[in-house]
């Protein structure tokens, strides 16, 4: 539904209230890697029926010979047009349930609803309700079927025994019949679309998926709308088109799609396509956490968290949070999730010899080559690469187990703590076998390997392929966290929580939670969030609860477009890339806001007027810089200096500026506090405070020695100009009698020294130099040619 004026906010404000008090919607958040094709069947047999003999007769108001009788179901029912597959998404879009949420949502569960009463239509009993299960073919049906009408009308029996009594009727009406067999088709090409993304990764074959979902976009299909409409918004793999996906984002939001509602809230926010409207992004966002948006529902937390658009609520800001990180949290394996790889753009431009993290393809090609000729270090690091990715490595499984395989075999304990990780895990490639996970712990645990012990903790704590033992597996946890690994301190933690196999400590929990999160281990921050959130075993803690939140719900699947908009920057597409940080920048993240601030700032981004890029990039520098970022506030003070994007404001620029020293001490802003305490800008000129600041800054960074210095040699000489201003050199003057200083033939004294120094000048430069010797034979070395290399002298052996 679309809504308009006054009636938008006066819904906005109902659904903001059932929204604050609703008991939590549960969302999906696979990614689009994890679309699947639907397995589900009728559960008609495929299997003729014998019995029946070859003549012919009437089925369901038509006539078949017994041959056609017996027709295979179609694959899937989708009589009422459900959706039978398991969810899929794009990385940004969560909308449908899923189960085994963890914590107090784990319990909620989907009311029993009662089947709608279907009333047969024409055929031989019209207008009498269906009769479910019904026979037909020596088959029950409970539902309405296709079997044995080569039409593809459903239909029902009216009577139990379809054959004896042949009552029947149609469950639908042509014009239905004709529009699910439309959605029919469109759903045979979105499940098409689906198949090939799940099996290539290359970029001609992605395009050929999203020709199959723009055809079934074409046809109405809902899921296809959606991941055409992104497509053409972030201009991967289609072409960028934001008023197309404006127009298909509208047409979603009237059919009630979350994701569309959000995506809309994003346009607004941004003003991509449309005139920006902080009001009406809220009532967007607002819907579309209604409907279970996980990234609605991160949108409004952080806009709730930093107050923007709405009256600042760190309680509102918590409970979307939480819903968010419940399902993140529910995402993690044994194995970890995908590494997060934050890489700053501007940064890289500053310090361009800095390394961003990203391995280049000559050095992962250099420990492909060691680990090919055995080196086990290699092997074990490639293993770790591909098991979690990141780094510029893809995730890949059946990779990271051959290294780790080759290394194990090579004795290596790392390799084989990790092999056991993941057949404990199971993946597509790697069949679960507790088993097998047990051997290589053990075998990691008896080298006094930490890994293997945490993940014999971990058999004997849920008695995978042992029995539970908890007095073992806190042993075993015990030793793993001795020796830092974060996964034996977190469970340690958790045993004292929950006070599974020792008595209950919260305090101690506390402390292995704690070492863990340093590890970064993202259910060390859940569960820390969860005790200052709840104010177990700690004081309650509203805003750091909301802190710890924020940071696992950075760790969504979501957080991979980071690397897709930064592969897109790198490649020449900053428009692509800037749409992508762009939303990210709405969920909250730091770095995203920066680099899409720097990205304007740069003018790069074409999709972006050029009168708006120094206002938006200031409006993202200023929500980077609230989050802690340096440069991001040495911007926002460089922005009111020049005027960039707003007024020249100078006292703005020195608060900016004096943040950013005193808080992060940044040596620029010290150098530039100098500058305007010498210039006397936004501030009283004091020279002595700006060499003050010039030291500081000196002191702070020794890359700022150089600049200082020659700062500080102005310094000098402005100090000294002043200085003699100021002590009025012509009446000082006045004021010495020469004569009676050093005599009355003073003059005399000094031109005759002054004719000294000139002779002794001019007969030093008229004295001739003598030439300096060198050593014998030098010049014939000089002039001798290099032998050739096979006169060239051989070193010993």
């Amino acid at each position: 539904m679309r809504v308009r004026g006054r009636l938008q906010l006066l819904v906005y404000c109902c659904c903001l209230a059932v929204l604050l008090y609703s008991p939590g919607a549960a969302a999906d958040e696979e990614g689009e890697k994890e679309d699947v094709l639907d397995s589900k069947t009728s559960s008609v047999s495929d299997e003729p029926e014998s019995e029946y003999t070859s003549r012919t007769h009437v089925i369901a108001g038509q006539t078949f010979s017994s041959s056609e009788e017996t027709r295979t179901p179609p694959e899937e029912d989708v009589s009422k047009n459900q959706e039978g597959e398991s969810p899929s998404a794009d990385l940004e879009e969560d909308t449908s349930p899923i189960d085994g949420a963890p914590l107090e949502y784990n319990d909620l569960q989907e009311p029993q609803v009662q089947k709608p009463v279907v009333t047969a239509i024409g055929g031989t009993a019209d207008g009498e309700p269906c009769q479910f299960p019904f026979l037909f073919l020596e088959k029950e049906y409970a539902e309405c079927t296709t079997e044995g009408r080569e039409d593809g009308r459903l239909w029902c029996a009216t009577t139990y025994d379809y054959r004896k009594d042949e009552k029947w009727g149609f469950c639908e009406t042509e014009e239905q019949s004709n529009k699910r067999r439309h959605m029919q088709e469109a759903e045979a090409l979105y499940q098409l679309g689906i198949k090939i993304l799940n099996e290539t990764s290359k970029k001609s074959l992605k395009k050929e998926a999203y020709h199959s979902f723009l055809k079934a976009a074409d046809m109405g299909h809902i899921k296809a709308m959606e991941k055409v409409a992104y497509a053409m918004l972030f201009g991967e793999p289609l072409k960028q088109n934001i008023q197309s996906a404006k127009e298909l984002f509208e047409k979603l939001n009237d059919e009630g799609s979350p994701r569309g509602q959000m995506a809309l809230g994003f346009l607004y926010a941004s003003g991509l396509g449309v005139n920006s409207s902080q009001a009406k992004a809220l009532v967007y966002y607002t819907f579309g956490a209604l409907g279970g948006n996980l990234i609605a529902h991160m949108i409004l937390g952080y806009r709730y968290w930093a107050g923007i658009g709405v009256l600042q609520s760190c309680e509102s800001a918590l409970t979307h949070y939480r819903l968010v990180a419940n399902h993140v949290a529910s995402d993690i394996s044994l194995t970890g999730g995908t590494v997060v790889q934050r890489i700053r753009l501007a940064d890289e431009v500053e310090n361009p010899g800095v390394a961003s993290g990203m391995l280049e393809e000559d050095l992962i090609q250099y420990y492909q080559f060691l680990a090919e000729k055995g080196d086990v270090q290699a092997q074990v690091g490639l293993g770790q690469l591909h098991l979690h990715g990141g780094r510029g490595v893809e995730q890949n499984h059946q990779r990271a187990f051959e290294y780790f395989n080759q290394a194990a075999n090579a004795g290596n304990s790392h390799a084989m703590a990790f092999l056991g990780k993941m057949y404990s895990e199971g993946s597509d490639t790697i069949p679960q076998s507790n088993e097998t996970a047990l051997h290589y712990f053990r075998k990691a645990a008896d080298m006094g390997n930490p890994v293997g012990q945490s993940g014999l903790g971990m058999a004997y704590l849920y008695g995978r392929g042992v029995p539970i033992n908890y007095d073992q597996a806190l042993k075993f946890f015990q030793k793993a966290a001795e020796q830092g690994w974060v996964d034996g301190q977190l469970q340690l933690g958790s045993m004292y929580y929950n006070g599974v196999g020792v008595k209950r400590d919260y305090k101690q929990a506390l402390k292995y939670f704690n070492l863990a999160s340093q590890g970064g281990h993202i259910l060390a921050f859940y569960n820390l969030a969860q005790m200052h959130a709840t104010g177990t075993g700690v004081m309650r803690s509203c805003h750091t609860a909301v802190e710890l939140f924020k940071n696992v719900c950075e760790r969504g699947r979501w957080s991979e477009r980071l690397m897709a908009a930064y592969n897109n920057y790198k490649d020449g597409n900053p428009n692509s890339a800037v749409v992508q940080y762009l939303l990210l920048a709405e969920q909250g993240y730091e770095v995203a806001q920066s680099n899409a601030a720097f990205i304007l700032d740069q003018k790069e981004a074409t999709i972006i007027g050029e009168n708006e890029t120094f206002p938006r990039a200031l409006l993202h520098w200023n929500r980077a810089a609230s989050q802690g970022y340096t440069v991001a506030r040495i911007k926002l003070g460089d922005y009111h200096f020049y005027g960039f994007g707003t007024d020249i404001d100078y006292e703005t620029a020195f608060i900016h500026y004096r943040l950013a020293s005193e808080q992060q001490h940044s040596a620029q802003a010290m150098f530039n506090l100098g500058y305007m305490h010498e210039k006397g800008l936004g501030i009283k000129q004091d020279i002595h405070l700006a060499k003050r600041f010039y030291d500081m800054a000196a002191e702070a960074s020794p890359d700022a020695q150089v600049p200082v210095f020659l700062a500080l040699c102005k310094l000098g000489v402005v100090y000294s100009l002043q200085y003699i201003k100021e002590a009025n050199v012509k009446e000082l003057f006045s004021q010495v009698d020469m004569d009676q200083l050093l005599g009355p033939e003073w003059d005399l004294y000094l031109m005759t020294i002054i004719a000294l120094l000139l002779g002794t000048v001019i007969a030093y430069r008229q004295r001739p130099h003598p030439a300096v010797p060198r050593p014998a034979g030098q010049g014939q070395r000089q002039a001798q040619p290099n032998p050739p290399p096979e006169q060239q002298p051989q070193p010993q052996q």
